[in-house]
């Protein structure tokens, strides 16, 4: 703190004074206040651009894994009855191709899967359409029909050359007398 020392007057010093302390007084209520009017109106700006939360990516990521979830009982159901699980129907060739996987348990049971006898088919009730395993000129059907082994996973490609089935329909595979309900296309 520093002290001067003036030639004024008593009377003009104490104006003085009053005038410097009603100065700083308003400038010390009225600093707080545009302070905070500012900070307000700057959060104000940011919140509005800030970008959508990470919830919502999240909620689709669970959407998707409801969607591609199998029943206990339907698991219990195709490993039990047929001998596969791990079932999947996914786009392939820029969705020309449809193709449908599934692993082995148990060979004798997943053999009515891989016999070449059995026409497989695919359905899309949305969609309306029925997809055939097509037959290629020199390399056969686009299906793995060898004799099943337990543990492997076994691929057919269906057909799809107007790509009328899309990623999210739900689709049928039937192959001879097995047939897989309302499998989602990935």
């Amino acid at each position: 703190m520093s002290v001067s020392i003036s030639s004024a007057t008593p009377e003009e010093s104490s104006k003085d004074v009053l005038k410097n302390s009603s100065f700083n007084l308003a400038k010390g209520l009225l600093a707080p206040v545009l302070l905070s009017t500012l900070c307000g109106s700057v959060a104000v700006g940011q919140s509005a651009q800030q970008p959508p939360a990470p919830a919502q990516s999240a909620t689709a990521a669970d959407q998707r894994r409801v969607q591609n979830h199998t029943s206990r009982h339907a698991t219990m159901y195709y490993e039990g009855v047929w001998g596969v699980d791990s079932m999947r129907v996914k786009l392939a060739e820029s969705g020309e191709l449809v193709r449908f996987d599934y692993r082995v348990l148990d060979p004798e049971k997943a053999a009515a899967l891989n016999d070449k006898k059995a026409e497989p088919e695919l359905y899309d009730a949305e969609a309306g359409v029925k997809l055939v395993v097509p037959q290629m000129e020199k390399v056969g059907k686009l299906r793995q029909s060898s004799t099943p082994k337990a543990g492997v996973t076994y691929w057919m490609a269906f057909s799809n050359p107007t790509r009328v089935v899309k990623r999210g329909h739900r689709v049928d595979v039937v192959i001879g007398s097995f047939r897989a309900n309302n499998l989602v296309v990935e």
